[in-house]
């Protein structure tokens, strides 16, 4: 068992499967006592364990310390409750993890509200009650990790607006969170995994996968990485790194994590404007955008979603 997180006590959410599950294990190999939250109380098929139970049965194995949890963290109250039984059981909070979420996949003109909060609620209101609760803590001690983990889908996700909406919402939550409490010695970062789990390549998924590329919507080269994602045991070395003292510099930054790759997105910016001096009541025309927007600001610019042509 490894040394690097010796002493930490971290909270892992979603972890009683899948990305959580492997980071809870990969953060207690390096010696960390993890809090193993997951609201699954009925064991898989063919498992003798409720999913919570199975991972804290198996750090005990690496020989570290976890004890399961099963507090829902939509609640503002009982994500609370999680972050206090960290602190009651091991002394303190050094590390967080948001991973606990699911999906409501619906094409937006389809979809319920219903699903619209659910996925909005466990994702985005459960990251930032987890935050909200782990910060004050954090702050008082001057130190802490917390990462957040966001989606590819933030950038645009055919039939997922509602699981889109909240991985854009956490990624802008990690930004703001960094400024607020990187003084304090806090850090707060974002991944942007994938792989394949059981929420992310069922065989729902497999066929909204083959859909998509029938239809033109994804590319072939796109259609097989997604259908042979790696496994979630490659996201961990990323999460464990960022949650080390080597990392305390590393701050407000979304990484990207599958199989052998670990990236880092761009900063949002502006990347062309065009320019009137305001301060003298200069205008743009609606005339003068309509030639200088295509020309200027967007050129080679291709509409990802073009209108169909009329079916004759």
């Amino acid at each position: 068992m490894g040394t690097k997180l010796e002493g930490k006590n971290a909270i892992v959410t979603g972890a009683g499967r899948g990305i959580g599950r492997e980071i809870a294990l990969a953060l207690a190999a390096e010696g960390a006592k993890v809090v193993v939250n997951d609201v699954a109380r009925t064991p898989d098929e063919g498992h003798e364990l409720a999913p919570p139970d199975e991972t804290v049965a198996d750090i005990k194995k690496l020989g570290s310390t976890a004890i399961a949890n099963y507090d829902d963290i939509t609640n503002f109250a009982t994500a609370e409750a999680l972050v206090k039984s960290c602190v009651d059981t091991f002394g303190r909070l050094d590390i967080l993890v948001n991973v606990a979420g699911i999906v409501r996949d619906r094409m937006i003109h389809n979809m319920t509200e219903e699903e619209w909060d659910a996925v909005l609620n466990v994702h985005l209101k459960g990251t930032f009650n987890m935050c909200r609760h782990a910060v004050g803590l954090m702050r008082s001690q001057r130190s802490g990790r917390i990462i957040n983990t966001g989606s590819a889908a933030w950038q645009g996700s055919v039939g997922q607006a509602n699981y889109s909406a909240a991985k854009g919402g956490i990624t802008s939550l990690t930004r703001t969170v960094a400024r607020e409490v990187g003084r304090y010695g806090v850090t707060c970062n974002c991944i942007v995994p994938m792989a394949a789990t059981r929420l992310t390549l069922n065989e729902q998924v497999k066929a909204k996968f083959k859909r998509q590329f029938e239809q033109g919507e994804i590319s072939e080269q796109v259609y097989l990485e997604r259908i042979n994602m790696p496994g979630p045991e490659f996201v961990p070395p990323i999460v464990t790194y960022l949650c080390t003292d080597a990392a305390s510099g590393i701050n407000g930054v979304v990484f990207r994590a599958t199989g052998g790759t670990v990236g880092v997105y761009s900063e949002p910016v502006i990347t062309r404007i065009i320019y009137k001096n305001h301060t003298r009541g200069d205008k743009w025309t609606v005339d003068e955008l309509e030639e200088l927007v295509p020309k200027i600001l967007l050129p080679g610019y291709v509409n990802p979603a073009p209108p169909e042509e009329p079916k004759k």
